[in-house]
């Protein structure tokens, strides 16, 4: 099928934008996307590990997270790699069909990262507003089937997005403007009709990324309301302190992202677009497993013994 449709819309290669600037800089951001990439895979891999290997993490949001992790080891592996060969080897092309497979694959993971941060959010919602009907609420029936939608929904939404853009001519311009294959600037060189593309991206601005933000500051003011009713000032610092890890995923992830997406379209591509993209493609994947570790007792004392043995 996209060979028929290879042939049909586009002949040759697409080319990827790069991060411009002197050789001295290009050698940093190379060491850098490296790093991220090697942080975004090992620390990701520990959280599974640690997670599955230990009892005590068989809980709700340690699931989320272990589904998080995995998700943010498939999306950097999707566009890293690549950003770093471009960087090194200059050499910018990309097929039709790898473009294409990049898209889906992204589109799927950010989807599903949006999904998880809200259930993770609300599974603090529980557990803190109302701990008593926490273990019925929030039961493995519950939370497995939650992340199978996250999944489910993820994978159909993003085969819509890369079947509508499958069936697009291409203009003369070949130039996508971006170190991946995003879908806003395929969708600026297309000739084709792309007002249902617009109105789809449209829907899922608001239903996949902005109604879940609001789901999880809903969440937070009512845990933040939990919270001030508590007695000492000990308590209440222990309880948010809980929640801190996952608010600053939440407002790096969903402010970089959804600032690019829901802001008015450009023709022009910009530095700043890009490394602003960076911030979310690979900056909150390496930061996940340090956050959500290292700020996290369960965590730490699961992983203390292990280093320092």
């Amino acid at each position: 099928m996209y060979r028929d449709i290879f042939n049909e819309t586009f002949e040759g290669d697409f080319t990827l934008g790069t991060f411009s600037g002197p050789h001295s800089s290009s050698l940093v951001l190379i060491l850098g996307i490296l790093l991220m990439y090697l942080l975004s895979v090992l620390g990701n891999l520990i959280i599974i590990v640690v997670v599955c290997a230990a009892p005590r993490l068989h809980t709700p949001m340690y699931f989320f997270l272990c589904n998080l992790s995995i998700q943010d080891i498939i999306y950097v592996s999707n566009i890293l790699p690549k950003l770093l060969v471009i960087q090194v080897t200059g050499e910018t092309q990309i097929s039709f069909l790898e473009c294409l497979t990049q898209m889906f694959v992204f589109a799927a993971c950010a989807d599903s990262e949006f999904s998880l941060l809200a259930f993770m959010a609300f599974d603090r919602y529980v557990a803190i507003c109302i701990p008593l009907r926490y273990s019925i609420i929030m039961n493995k029936r519950v939370y497995v089937t939650l992340a199978l939608i996250s999944w489910m929904a993820s994978f159909l939404n993003s085969s819509l997005v890369v079947f509508l853009i499958s069936h697009f001519s291409f203009c003369d311009s070949k130039y996508i403007g971006h170190f991946f294959c995003d879908v806003k600037a395929l969708i600026r060189l297309s000739c084709s009709d792309v007002t249902l593309m617009n109105y789809v991206l449209w829907i899922e601005e608001y239903v996949v990324g902005f109604l879940p933000f609001v789901m999880i500051l809903t969440s937070y003011a009512f845990i933040m309301y939990t919270i001030l009713k508590l007695k000492t000032s000990a308590t209440r610092l222990k309880v948010f302190s809980s929640c801190s890890s996952h608010l600053m995923v939440v407002f790096l992830f969903f402010g970089t992202s959804l600032s690019l997406y829901m802001k008015p379209d450009s023709k022009d591509s910009t530095e700043l677009d890009m490394s602003l993209s960076l911030l979310y493609v690979g900056v909150v994947p390496a930061l996940n497993p340090l956050v959500y570790s290292l700020r996290n007792r369960e965590v730490l004392k699961i992983l203390r013994p292990r280093i320092f043995h």
